[in-house]
């Protein structure tokens, strides 16, 4: 009774560590089709692991059957490998080749099945003793090197994934080299369940937790990439792209000099915008205020009643690309287009450990508590507002007054920096 008792004290919290990963990888929704079956592949052959321990326990030890445990335990020295195998799958790029790993696995796989008829792995007595050949240490020697491939393919995608990743790979390492000492140093038949089984099912639930993590992180990469996109369309609306092209034209007909050095600033600023689809860090103010200048350049000859002026005191701090612009976009459509005299003034200055950013405006200004961001023409304001939270830990704040203006405040932290962020 206390023999039953201490085995389903050893053997419950296994299972149920595994049913509970089992489903959890069923409704995660950051995995891939094929990962997710790989996983699940996993569970079911740590599954399979627990009942050839236990089977092979009972057949050592309370029913000696020497035929059964033979065949038990050459199931056992063969899947461990295959289970370190799938785990390769997950953590390689697709473009890895893993058929050597393969070769590996199968010649393990060969060398036990050779229990079947001959001795040179292991075999069991008439008195159902179990006896290591010289090939006894083969699927250790076999885990090992694939626990060392794990190990420097996980220290490879350090940077990718985050210099957090690399601790549970290096755990799960240490975890299951610990527990092949442990069970070379314990008596044959004194635990139902190997550590070695053990390692490997508590390595099956945290090598799902850093898939997790990892997918998690691609997924918040592509709706970064996603929102880079949405931003750059908003700011290049096809209204835009074909007045700037008409001004071009009908300059070429008045001033060639300046047709040409407009035409060369649009093209400069299309490829600074083509090039914030890539940026995913912070960028220097004095980059993204030179990218305003363009746009604000190009829109003023068409609208010569608009004058855009600078009062730059702080340049010492960086910005998500396509900040300042967005919001001089904005002044200019939305503030002082129909205004005789309008003008968009720009300034940055330095306050205690926080870097001001304004863009104001003398135009028709709005009622902020029945408009705030809420409608189409505030969406350059809401994507500004969202990256300069999400990426630097900034704050907007907005004053308008109709018919007076509207000021749009940026307030960025001193220690927010190009690549803080990972």
């Amino acid at each position: 009774m206390t023999t039953d008792l201490g085995t389903l004290a050893v053997l419950a919290p296994l299972l149920l560590l595994l049913i509970g990963l089992g489903f959890t990888v069923w409704v995660d929704p950051y995995i891939g089709r094929e990962r997710r079956c790989i996983m699940l592949l996993i569970v079911v052959l740590s599954l399979s692991l627990i009942a050839q321990n236990m089977l092979e326990y009972r057949y050592a030890v309370m029913q000696p059957r020497r035929d059964l445990r033979t065949v038990l335990t050459i199931y056992g020295y063969s899947v461990r490998p295959v289970i370190l195998i799938l785990f390769l799958y997950i953590v390689y790029d697709k473009k890895k080749k893993l058929w050597p790993w393969w070769v590996l696995g199968g010649i393990n796989a060969a060398v036990y099945l050779s229990a079947l008829f001959s001795p040179v792995s292991f075999w069991i007595d008439g008195g159902n003793n179990y006896h290591g050949g010289p090939l006894a240490h083969t699927c250790v020697i076999s885990s090992m090197i694939l626990l060392v491939v794990l190990f420097l393919e996980a220290i490879r995608n350090r940077r990718k994934n985050g210099r957090w990743s690399l601790w549970i790979p290096a755990f799960i390492f240490c975890m299951i080299v610990a527990s092949v000492g442990l069970d070379y140093t314990t008596q044959e038949g004194q635990l139902p369940i190997s550590f070695l089984t053990i390692a490997i099912t508590v390595g099956s639930v945290f090598y799902y937790i850093w898939l997790h993590l990892q997918f998690v992180r691609e997924h918040e990469r592509d709706l970064m990439a996603a929102q880079r996109i949405q931003i750059m369309m908003t700011q290049i609306q096809p209204h835009f792209l074909f007045n700037a092209l008409n001004t071009i034209r009908a300059l070429y007909a008045k001033d060639p000099p300046l047709a040409d050095r407009t035409l060369e600033d649009f093209s400069t600023y299309l490829r600074q915008n083509l090039e914030s689809l890539n940026q995913t860090g912070l960028i220097p103010i004095a980059k993204e205020l030179e990218h305003t200048r363009l746009y604000a350049a190009i829109e003023t000859l068409r609208f010569p009643h608009i004058h855009v002026t600078y009062r730059i005191e702080d340049e010492s701090f960086e910005v998500p690309a396509l900040t300042v612009q967005p919001l001089v976009e904005n002044a200019i459509r939305h503030g002082v287009r129909g205004w005789e005299d309008g003008v968009v003034t720009v300034s940055t200055r330095r306050e205690g450990e926080m870097h001001r950013i304004t863009v104001e405006d003398n135009g028709v200004g709005f009622d902020p508590e029945a408009k705030e961001l809420s409608e189409g023409t505030h969406i350059g304001l809401r994507n500004v507002r969202d990256r300069i939270e999400q990426m630097c830990g900034g704050t907007m704040l907005i004053r308008s007054e109709i018919g007076k203006g509207t000021a749009v405040t940026l307030l960025i932290p001193d220690q927010a920096r190009s690549g803080q962020k990972e």
